[in-house]
C-alpha cells in the first residue's frame, strides 16, 4: 500500500544490490531505508557510503545477515542463488529486478524498482523521461564513420578491450560509434599486433581506468598505439563508467556526453540538441 510521508516502510532495513537498482532508488528518493550494499554499489555518495555485504556475484548469507535486514532488493545478477534463496526462507523479502543489459529495459527497471517502493507515479515520470532522451539520441544523424576503442582497465603492459556482448559496446553503438573491436566478444585483452591491425580512431576510457594506467601520457606510451590514429592524434574520450555502463537512470545523460565528446573530437557539429 502507498504511503504519504514518502517514506514507504517505516522502519524497515533494506539491502541494495547493484548499482543499477541503487540509483534508481536514489532517483525515486526510495532510499531512506537502505542500511547496506554490495561492492557495486558507488553512487550516490550517501549509499556508497554504507556498510558492503560484499560482492554481488559472491554473496554469504551469513554477510547479509548480519545487518539485519527485513528486505533485499536486487538485480538478476545477484548470487550464488543458493544465497538468495536461504535469505528468504528465513522471512526476507527477496525482490529481484529483471534487468537485462540493454537500453530499453532501463524504463522497464525503474518501474520496477517503483512498483516494490511505493514510487508508481514517480516512476512513470522518470520512465518516460529516460524514453525520451534514449529516442532523442537515437533520432540524431549518424557520426562519420568513426572506429572507436573502449579500454575497460589495464593489466600488465596489454589494455583490457571491450568486445561485442557488453555494456561499452552497446553505449559505442547508441552514440553512432563503430566499435574497432567488434570481432571480440567480451572484454579481452590485446597486443601491440591488434591495435595497429583495428586501427582505432579514438579511446574510450573510464576516469577509474586511466587513473590506474598511470595517466593520459602512459596510455599513449602503450605498446602499439603509437600505430594507431587515435595514438598519433591523441584522441581521448574519459567518461564515468558506472554512470555510462550501469543501464541506470543516468545511463541517457551520459551517452548524450559521450556523443557530444565525439562530436567535439571530430569537429563535426550534427548534435545540437540537449536532452
Amino acid at each position: 500500500m502507498a504511503h504519504s510521508d514518502g517514506l514507504a516502510h517505516g522502519d524497515e532495513r533494506w539491502i541494495v544490490i547493484g548499482g543499477d537498482i541503487a540509483e534508481t532508488l536514489s532517483a525515486l528518493d526510495a532510499d531512506a531505508n537502505v542500511v547496506a550494499r554490495d561492492d557495486t554499489v558507488l553512487y550516490p555518495p550517501s549509499m556508497a557510503a554504507l556498510p558492503s555485504i560484499g560482492y554481488l556475484r559472491q554473496l554469504s548469507s551469513e554477510s547479509l545477515l548480519s545487518v539485519q535486514p527485513d528486505r533485499v532488493l536486487t538485480n538478476q545478477y545477484a548470487g550464488p542463488k543458493e544465497v538468495l534463496a536461504q535469505l528468504a526462507a528465513v522471512g526476507l523479502d527477496v525482490d529481484m529486478i529483471a534487468s537485462p543489459p540493454t537500453l530499453a529495459a532501463i524504463a522497464d527497471k525503474i518501474r520496477a524498482v517503483a512498483q516494490q517502493t511505493d514510487r508508481v507515479s514517480q516512476g512513470e515520470v522518470l520512465a518516460r523521461e529516460v524514453t525520451e532522451t534514449l529516442d532523442t539520441l537515437a533520432s540524431l544523424p549518424p557520426l562519420p564513420p568513426t572506429r572507436a576503442m573502449f579500454i575497460l582497465q589495464h593489466s600488465g603492459l596489454t589494455p583490457r578491450v571491450a568486445g561485442s556482448g557488453t555494456a561499452a559496446h552497446t553505449a559505442l553503438e547508441a552514440v553512432s560509434l563503430d566499435n574497432a573491436f567488434a570481432v571480440m566478444e567480451g572484454y579481452q585483452s590485446v597486443g601491440a599486433e591488434a591495435l595497429a591491425k583495428e586501427a582505432p580512431e579514438l579511446v574510450v576510457i573510464s576516469e577509474r581506468g586511466l587513473d590506474a594506467l598511470g595517466g593520459e601520457d602512459a596510455l599513449w606510451q602503450l605498446p602499439g598505439m603509437a600505430l594507431t590514429p587515435a595514438g598519433r592524434e591523441q584522441r581521448l574520450i574519459v567518461i564515468d563508467d558506472q554512470a555510462l555502463l550501469g543501464f541506470g537512470p543516468r545511463t541517457p545523460d551520459q551517452l548524450f556526453t559521450l556523443r557530444r565528446d565525439a562530436e567535439a573530437l571530430l569537429n563535426t557539429t550534427t548534435a545540437q540538441i540537449s536532452p
